[in-house]
């Protein structure tokens, strides 16, 4: 779509300063490691993986705009009116999300892949947006896949993606809002507070709070942890594998997932409780 590039592009930094500025007035945590390495390193893994997406045939809007005019797809076959398309595909991929998270955490050779997002040792906005490039390329693989099969409208995958991309800013942002305004907020989008405790150094805080943008298939396939067992301030964020400063070095990060970190047996029955 025309402009798509650019509303991407304004959206993501318009909120990105908005969310910095928020963590400085009304931060939520004292932030344990060196922000200028995390910044250094998080913000290099976003732009290696821009480029690379942008070098490779994997966008999703374009797609879409090519099966819908090819009239490919379930929604394609449907007379609804498009404004009903354009929900239905926003709540259907924010869904798909959802579950492909989940299955990120539970086979083996993808979690080595997704723990490169888990391994920051402290959550702020540029930890919204540090994956592994391989990651990157199978998510936006399944994505192109279910645009074939879907054929949702291109305007509801612009919107889905802005708002995927805006909702995993905020949600990992180290902002504290008001517990009434958090526990208002978090019936319709996953909070901060909400999110945190998915990044828990507890496996089964881990392996909770699954949802980016919506909270609803947390609530609905008994993923919800409404709490960290620690506290927000207390907490422990990351992976006992991955504490050390130089883990988060960007030559660090793309090797990864082909490491096996050993742990001491304190750490293992830790991470296992």
């Amino acid at each position: 779509m025309e402009y798509e590039s650019q509303i991407r592009l304004s959206v993501f930094i318009g909120l990105f300063v908005l969310l910095a500025l928020a963590e400085l007035v009304v931060p939520r945590r004292s932030l344990r490691m060196n922000k200028v390495l995390r910044w250094f390193s998080n913000i290099s893994m976003t732009t290696f993986n821009t480029i690379l997406v942008a070098l490779l045939p994997l966008a999703a809007v374009a797609y879409a705009y090519t099966v819908e005019e090819a009239g490919g797809g379930l929604l394609n076959h449907l007379a609804l009116p498009a404004v009903v398309k354009v929900v239905i595909t926003v709540i259907v991929f924010d869904c798909l999300i959802y579950w492909q998270h989940v299955i990120f955490h539970k086979v083996p050779i993808l979690w080595r892949l997704h723990r490169v997002h888990h391994s920051d040792v402290d959550l702020d906005v540029t930890s919204g947006a540090r994956f592994h490039a391989i990651e990157i390329i199978l998510s936006m693989l399944i994505k192109l896949a279910a645009v074939r099969i879907i054929g949702p409208p291109a305007l509801g995958i612009l919107i889905f993606e802005v708002v995927l991309n805006g909702s995993a800013m905020f949600n990992h942002s180290n902002i504290r809002l008001p517990l009434k305004l958090d526990r208002l907020v978090r019936m319709f989008l996953v909070t901060p507070d909400m999110h945190r405790v998915h990044h828990s150094v507890h496996r089964d805080e881990t392996d909770s709070n699954y949802g980016f943008n919506l909270p609803w298939w947390d609530y609905l396939f008994g993923t919800y942890t409404p709490q960290p067992r620690d506290g927000h301030n207390e907490m422990e964020i990351g992976l006992h594998e991955f504490r050390e400063p130089r883990a988060q070095y960007v030559d660090k990060l793309l090797v990864q997932p082909f490491i096996t970190p050993e742990l001491d047996k304190d750490e293992e029955i830790t991470q296992d409780h």
